[in-house]
Protein backbone atom coordinates (compact mmCIF):
# COMPACT_ATOMS: atom_id res chain seq x y z
CA UNK A 1 0.00 0.00 0.00
CA UNK A 2 3.36 2.53 0.66
CA UNK A 3 4.58 1.76 -2.54
CA UNK A 4 1.27 2.82 -4.44
CA UNK A 5 0.89 6.05 -2.21
CA UNK A 6 4.33 6.96 -2.89
CA UNK A 7 3.46 6.11 -6.94
CA UNK A 8 0.44 8.28 -6.99
CA UNK A 9 2.50 11.03 -5.10
CA UNK A 10 5.15 10.86 -8.38
CA UNK A 11 2.41 10.37 -10.90
CA UNK A 12 0.38 14.05 -9.48
CA UNK A 13 3.56 15.53 -9.19
CA UNK A 14 4.90 15.22 -12.54
CA UNK A 15 1.42 15.80 -14.13
CA UNK A 16 1.51 19.00 -12.05
CA UNK A 17 4.28 20.01 -14.13
CA UNK A 18 3.32 18.61 -17.26
CA UNK A 19 0.04 20.61 -17.26
CA UNK A 20 1.69 23.76 -16.92
CA UNK A 21 2.55 26.56 -19.76
CA UNK A 22 6.45 26.22 -19.83
CA UNK A 23 6.30 29.99 -18.24
CA UNK A 24 4.89 29.00 -15.02
CA UNK A 25 6.98 26.08 -14.59
CA UNK A 26 10.04 28.15 -15.31
CA UNK A 27 8.17 30.54 -12.97
CA UNK A 28 7.38 28.20 -10.26
CA UNK A 29 11.51 26.35 -10.22
CA UNK A 30 12.73 29.51 -10.07
CA UNK A 31 10.44 30.34 -7.01
CA UNK A 32 11.88 26.83 -5.28
CA UNK A 33 15.51 27.91 -5.11
CA UNK A 34 18.75 29.96 -6.90
CA UNK A 35 19.76 27.16 -8.60
CA UNK A 36 23.84 27.06 -9.67
CA UNK A 37 24.27 29.25 -12.86
CA UNK A 38 27.01 28.57 -15.10
CA UNK A 39 27.96 31.44 -17.68
CA UNK A 40 29.18 31.12 -21.20
CA UNK A 41 30.51 34.65 -21.91
CA UNK A 42 32.60 33.36 -24.76
CA UNK A 43 29.97 31.13 -26.24
CA UNK A 44 28.46 32.31 -29.45
CA UNK A 45 25.53 29.93 -29.09
CA UNK A 46 24.49 29.42 -25.09
CA UNK A 47 24.75 32.70 -22.78
CA UNK A 48 23.77 31.06 -19.22
CA UNK A 49 22.68 27.26 -17.82
CA UNK A 50 21.13 27.94 -14.65
CA UNK A 51 20.44 23.96 -12.69
CA UNK A 52 17.74 23.40 -9.87
CA UNK A 53 16.76 20.53 -8.19
CA UNK A 54 13.47 20.81 -6.08
CA UNK A 55 12.35 17.71 -3.63
CA UNK A 56 8.51 17.62 -3.85
CA UNK A 57 6.47 14.56 -2.80
CA UNK A 58 9.54 12.25 -1.87
CA UNK A 59 11.13 12.28 -5.24
CA UNK A 60 13.81 15.00 -6.08
CA UNK A 61 13.21 16.83 -9.59
CA UNK A 62 16.20 18.12 -11.55
CA UNK A 63 15.95 21.14 -13.99
CA UNK A 64 17.80 23.16 -16.51
CA UNK A 65 16.90 26.68 -17.31
CA UNK A 66 18.49 27.75 -20.57
CA UNK A 67 18.91 31.10 -22.02
CA UNK A 68 20.57 31.62 -25.83
CA UNK A 69 22.16 34.33 -26.98
CA UNK A 70 20.59 33.70 -31.03
CA UNK A 71 17.06 34.18 -29.05
CA UNK A 72 17.27 37.31 -27.08
CA UNK A 73 18.34 35.65 -24.37
CA UNK A 74 15.19 33.68 -23.85
CA UNK A 75 14.85 31.11 -20.96
CA UNK A 76 13.89 27.54 -21.77
CA UNK A 77 13.41 25.21 -19.29
CA UNK A 78 14.53 21.15 -19.53
CA UNK A 79 13.65 18.57 -16.94
CA UNK A 80 17.04 16.67 -16.62
CA UNK A 81 18.87 13.88 -14.85
CA UNK A 82 20.37 14.31 -11.57
CA UNK A 83 23.70 14.37 -13.01
CA UNK A 84 22.93 16.24 -16.13
CA UNK A 85 24.35 19.46 -13.52
CA UNK A 86 27.54 18.08 -12.89
CA UNK A 87 27.98 16.60 -16.18
CA UNK A 88 27.50 19.96 -17.77
CA UNK A 89 30.01 21.77 -15.22
CA UNK A 90 32.91 19.80 -16.40
CA UNK A 91 32.40 20.44 -19.71
CA UNK A 92 30.52 23.86 -20.31
CA UNK A 93 33.90 25.84 -20.12
CA UNK A 94 35.74 24.09 -23.24
CA UNK A 95 32.40 24.54 -25.39
CA UNK A 96 29.06 25.65 -24.21
CA UNK A 97 27.25 24.73 -26.91
CA UNK A 98 28.64 20.89 -26.95
CA UNK A 99 27.79 20.85 -23.43
CA UNK A 100 24.78 21.66 -24.20
CA UNK A 101 23.89 19.27 -27.06
CA UNK A 102 25.39 16.44 -25.09
CA UNK A 103 24.35 16.94 -21.86
CA UNK A 104 20.86 19.23 -21.47
CA UNK A 105 19.55 18.67 -25.35
CA UNK A 106 18.56 14.86 -25.06
CA UNK A 107 15.89 16.05 -22.56
CA UNK A 108 14.47 18.30 -24.75
CA UNK A 109 10.77 16.15 -24.95
CA UNK A 110 10.90 15.76 -21.41
CA UNK A 111 8.20 19.06 -20.66
CA UNK A 112 7.79 20.14 -24.26
CA UNK A 113 9.58 23.11 -23.75
CA UNK A 114 12.86 23.47 -25.59
CA UNK A 115 13.09 25.32 -28.87
CA UNK A 116 13.23 23.31 -32.45
CA UNK A 117 16.47 23.21 -33.92
CA UNK A 118 16.44 22.62 -37.78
Amino acid sequence: MKIKILFLAFVSSFCFYKSQSCDEIIKYVKSKNSGITYYSTGSSAISQVTFYSIYDNYKTYYFAIVKFTSNYYREYIYQVGSNTGYNYSMKYMNSAGEAFWKFIHPYNKSLGCAPTFD
